[in-house]
């Protein structure tokens, strides 16, 4: 950008015009004025002197105002503009004002912060737009598949009708499967779309947690015992703890947590779900192979990032303990 005018470039004339000028007036006074008498010269020169001693002092008073008053405009403009430029990530800052006429140095820094300030906005427009797009296509991905899902079901449903060897019917259960995971998988990302465009509903109540557990307990307990897997539940009969929490979204947490077991720690034959009332916390372990193992770590990304947004709403969090022995996932307040 071109700079029009210079602020300290007019502070120099200025303050060298006051310097040097009533000098030269008193040198080219003093060098075409005679005196004719010399007690007359010798009063004026003495009147000289004083002339030259109130002219220097009033050129350092002059001096001293002129650069207190230049440098109290000039902190003045630069805490306005400091103030504009002190701006959080919620409140957005507002283009300032700038004087295209005089355009000096803290003019041009205003203009340049404001060229950043539209590029920012241009940026924040784009990636919402980008976000709203990609919010749509999962939305509408989600849809459009679960119709070849419902066809691939009936042709299994048909299948199972036939006579078939083992090694067939195997093959059906394992597409049966699959493709319940697969709608599971759909349903966990429109999930996770809706949750972080803040489209799902949130109503966080103080909600009983030691209830809470135990529903949840009680309704996946046939799941576990069909999979031939051992649930352990120790919740305190006559205590419990309260939580600013939506319960669908806790019950939504736990489920999740319960079904990684069932999907990747089944192995283990061994699932634990514990309330602690003294330290408030949700404690859920297996002895499946761990979170390292690859099946566990390709196929719950999606659920557990659901999970993990759904808790830091509710200011909770959980913490991860897994090893070759098994996983410990411990919930509790952030």
């Amino acid at each position: 950008m071109k700079q029009n005018r210079s602020l300290f470039r007019r502070f120099l004339k200025v303050h060298f015009l006051f310097i040097f000028f009533p000098p030269i007036v008193l040198i080219f006074f003093g060098a075409f004025v005679e005196f004719s008498d010399s007690n007359e010269k010798d009063m004026n020169t003495l009147y000289l002197f004083y002339v030259t001693v109130l002219l220097f002092g009033f050129i350092f008073a002059a001096f001293v105002i002129l650069s207190w008053l230049f440098f109290l405009k000039f902190q003045k403009r630069l805490a306005r503009l400091q103030e504009v430029m002190s701006f959080s990530a919620e409140n957005f800052p507002k283009p300032i004002s700038v004087q295209s006429d005089r355009m000096d140095e803290i003019d041009q820094l205003g203009s340049s912060f404001n060229w950043m300030i539209q590029q920012l906005e241009d940026s924040r427009k784009r990636e919402y737009e980008e976000e709203l797009l990609r919010h749509r296509l999962i939305a509408n991905l989600s849809h459009d598949l679960r119709t070849p899902l419902t066809i691939l079901r009936g042709h299994v449903t048909r299948l199972n009708k036939e006579p078939l060897s083992l090694e067939g019917q195997d093959s059906l259960t394992e597409i049966n499967h699959t493709i319940t995971r697969v709608g599971d998988l759909m349903d966990d990302l429109l999930t996770y779309t809706l949750l972080t465009s803040e489209k799902h509903p949130f109503g966080p109540v103080s909600t009983d947690i030691g209830r809470l557990v135990r529903a949840s307990a009680a309704a996946w307990y046939p799941v576990f015992e069909e999979k031939e897997i051992q649930l352990d539940v120790d919740l305190p009969a006559d205590e419990t703890f309260y939580w600013e929490a939506d319960p669908t979204w806790m019950t939504r947490v736990l489920d999740n947590l319960l079904q990684n077991i069932i999907r990747h720690a089944a192995e283990g034959k061994y699932a634990n779900i514990v309330v602690d009332v003294e330290k408030e916390q949700i404690i859920v372990a297996d002895r499946g192979p761990g979170l390292d193992n690859s099946s566990y770590k390709s196929g719950s990304g999606i659920g557990l990032s659901t999970c993990d947004y759904m808790l830091k709403k509710m200011n909770l969090k959980a913490d991860f303990i897994s090893n070759e022995n098994g996983t410990t996932v411990a919930v509790g307040r952030a």
